[in-house]
């Protein structure tokens, strides 16, 4: 084969030759070769629930934390009819909801509420 012209090669397959006297560069190769580093995840924060509620018989929370579900959230008897629970949550602003015997309530405590689509209020619970 005379005059065939040799494809050109990926700029992955050059090598460029790195000179010992060049200790910056050295340096730069060095870093973009490391693995990125792997972020973080944020701290979960325990947020307290509280729901007075005397004549219940079973307190759940459903929010946007967990998709809504009513089982996975269940609040604790304690004295003198208040129900006590406990989410952990990374850092953001969250809707929720107290379910009392299958209804869904607003907590009374809380702060900040936001309309929801079936005509009622969300209580909002920020983490920061």
């Amino acid at each position: 084969m005379k005059n065939a012209k040799a494809a050109p090669r990926s700029p992955k397959a050059r090598r460029t030759p790195v000179r010992k006297s060049s200790g910056a560069l050295t340096q730069i190769v060095r870093v973009l070769k490391r693995p990125a580093a792997t972020a973080k995840p944020p701290a979960m924060a325990p947020v307290a629930l509280k729901l007075c509620a005397p004549a219940a018989k079973a307190v759940f929370v459903a929010g946007s934390f967990n998709g809504w579900q009513v089982g996975p959230t269940p609040l604790r008897p304690g004295k003198g009819g208040e129900w006590q629970g406990e989410v952990k949550l990374t850092p953001g602003r969250y809707e929720y909801l107290f379910v009392v015997d299958g209804t869904w309530l607003p907590d009374p405590a809380a702060n900040e509420v936001a309309p929801n689509p079936f005509g009622g209020w969300n209580s909002v619970l920020s983490v920061n």
